[in-house]
């Protein structure tokens, strides 16, 4: 395994904490709703700066939309947004205004 493959694991795990501590869920319900969330933005558009807008109520639904998931708006939406923060605290992503 590279270095650079640890270091992605590494994030990946520390994202996973970060989050089930946030949000007091179960870490398997965590990763299964990122998992949906990261193919749904694989899905999405890019736009002529290559950036990709991502509508957070059309996220969400999506999510909710799936037959493995079983936790409410609420709880997907608490996941998003400490995903989101964590994002933002490691400088990986941001809000377009």
């Amino acid at each position: 395994m590279s270095k650079e493959q640890q270091n992605e694991q590494v994030n990946e795990q520390e994202l996973l904490q970060y989050i089930t501590k946030a949000t007091g869920l179960e870490a398997a319900a965590v990763k299964l709703v990122l998992e949906h969330a990261q193919t749904y933005i694989n899905d999405a558009k890019a736009d002529a700066k290559g950036e990709v807008d991502i509508d957070s109520d059309d996220l969400v639904d999506y999510i909710l939309g799936r037959r493995d998931i079983s936790l409410n708006e609420l709880q997907v939406e608490s996941i998003l947004d400490a995903e989101m923060d964590y994002l933002m605290d490691k400088g990986l992503a941001g809000y377009i205004d």
